[in-house]
């Protein structure tokens, strides 16, 4: 009798191993499927909204959730707005994720002329900030307050604006055009074309780490003497 109570408890022992273990493991991955999920910049396309070893936080569920393991929506409860900075599967590997700035939706006309856009013949006004003094970020570059009549945020230049041949757009149903805010220094729908749907991941919408290197033998762990304090918490 006490050996098959014994046999007993031990299997309930095992079962509750089993469960503390695996519970933690499916928090996590419920949370990154449809809450939230990390993210770390690797280039400055972005610059200066974004930079280089910034560590973001996307929110997974802000226009909807996609079925596990797949690119098709489980449901879809609202669309990006235009200016909003989303991540999104890169169109020609959908295995590499790509952060950028929403400027076109399905049915828009885009026209991008040395970096300044027009969006169904509205043109986004540019207004010239002062020079900065930022070794980091600043130098050698011209910046403007850019208005997309419902959001402004700082885009970068190499040049000051200038008149050129401009690039027009048709955005198709279902898919959508980004670019970077370091516009002369981002690879974007300007080079490689449309966005569809189903590869919106989420909306990025704070900067919870940042440091200016990782450290030299785990290139993923940020340098704690490099940490960018002015960046910490700061959202999008």
């Amino acid at each position: 009798m006490n050996s098959l109570a014994a046999k007993k408890n031990k299997k309930g022992t095992w079962r509750q191993a089993l469960v503390t273990f695996l519970s933690p493991i499916f928090i996590v991955l419920v949370l990154r499927w449809a809450v939230v999920e990390p993210f770390v910049i690797p280039s400055g396309s972005m610059i200066p909204n974004l930079l280089v070893h910034d560590h973001i936080l996307v929110q997974k569920f802000a226009y909807g959730l996609h079925i596990p393991f797949s690119n098709s929506w489980l449901v879809q409860w609202r669309s990006p707005q235009r200016g909003e900075i989303v991540v999104f599967k890169y169109p020609e590997n959908p295995d590499v994720y790509y952060i950028k700035r929403l400027v076109g939706l399905p049915g828009d006309e885009i026209s991008v002329n040395s970096g300044r856009i027009q969006v169904n013949g509205q043109e986004w006004t540019l207004k010239e900030m002062p020079a900065v003094l930022d070794s980091e970020i600043w130098n050698s570059f011209n910046y403007y307050k850019e208005d997309n009549g419902h959001t402004e945020y700082t885009v970068r230049f190499l040049e000051p604006e200038s008149a050129g041949d401009p690039q027009t757009f048709k955005v198709p149903e279902g898919h959508y055009f980004f670019m970077g805010d370091n516009r002369d220094q981002s690879s974007d729908s300007r080079v490689w074309g449309f966005v569809k749907n189903e590869y919106l991941v989420g909306k990025a919408f704070v900067i919870w780490l940042s440091c200016r290197s990782t450290l030299p033998t785990m290139s993923f762990v940020c340098d704690p003497t490099q940490i960018r304090w002015e960046r910490l918490f700061k959202t999008l």
